[in-house]
């Protein structure tokens, strides 16, 4: 072996263990990341929101403290990110906790740019999102929505955002429409949503002991929408007759038959007569 073959050999036995010491260092930093180490990255991300009393670390830690832009606290977070992500799998399971929103689930990023959702339970206390919504409430002349919604999604399967499967159920309890001319109660709303190649098929119903009767189908695609619904007052509550007036022509008994569509939606079955 020449000179020069030796001068490599005896760099490398010189250098190669300090080497293997420096990506030792770095893989154990990158194990043990301490969550509040990364949070001037993740910051500008939240879209205003920030996290404090950060602890943990970054694959498995929470923040004390989520406070909106406004200065309120939200809640509290805590989440488990894989470290799959490392090697560019993305596993992340998020549980959300605070007076008026609470949320938990776990999301997996997919090949080819979908998502996967699973187990996500939200639980909402609809006057809080009025900060949020002012823009859109003034448009509507039905008024602002009260009440607690509450969500489950057993798994959704996103692409670019849109559900390619889906299978959901929600439900509006103690729903109002708070209006300018005082509040409309409406009972209890239930919601269930399926989707089989991107289109959506929804149904909705109440309890069958509020004031509202409602059945109701909806069905969505990336090309169109169309609905197809009943509403009719048990009662003759004159508030909740005159917002079903708004929704369109009533019938003698104060109900509303609503039928909207844009786009190019498939056509959906009347609701069955109750």
């Amino acid at each position: 072996m020449n000179r020069s073959g030796n001068r490599r050999l005896k760099y490398l036995r010189k250098y190669l263990p300090g080497l293997g010491l420096v990506l030792l260092a770095a893989a154990l930093l990158l194990w043990f990341l301490p969550a509040r180490w990364v949070m001037p990255w993740v910051g500008p991300q939240l879209h205003g929101l920030r996290l404090q009393q950060v602890q943990g670390l970054l694959w498995d830690g929470r923040a004390g403290q989520v406070v909106a832009v406004d200065g309120r606290v939200l809640g509290r977070l805590q989440w488990q990110l894989s470290r799959r992500a490392l090697l560019g799998t993305l596993q992340l399971q998020l549980d959300f906790d605070g007076p008026q929103l609470a949320f938990s689930g776990g999301v997996q990023r997919l090949p080819g740019g979908q998502t996967a959702w699973r187990e996500v339970n939200l639980r909402a206390e609809l006057a809080a999102l009025d900060p949020y919504m002012v823009n859109q409430y003034r448009k509507s002349p039905l008024g602002q929505p009260r009440g607690e919604l509450q969500l489950t999604i057993d798994h959704a399967l996103l692409q670019g955002g849109w559900p390619l499967q889906l299978q959901a159920q929600a439900q509006w309890r103690h729903a109002v429409m708070h209006t300018r001319g005082g509040d409309v109660a409406l009972g209890d709303l239930q919601w269930q949503a399926q989707a089989q190649n991107g289109v959506i098929q929804a149904q909705v119903h109440d309890d069958g002991k509020g004031p509202l009767h409602a059945d109701g189908q909806m069905q969505l695609s990336p090309l169109g929408w169309r609905l197809d619904a009943m509403l009719r007052p048990r009662q003759t509550d004159p508030a909740l007759r005159r917002w079903l007036a708004g929704l369109g022509q009533p019938a003698a008994d104060g109900s509303v038959h609503i039928r909207r569509s844009s786009g190019l939606a498939g056509s959906v079955p009347a609701p069955s007569p109750n």
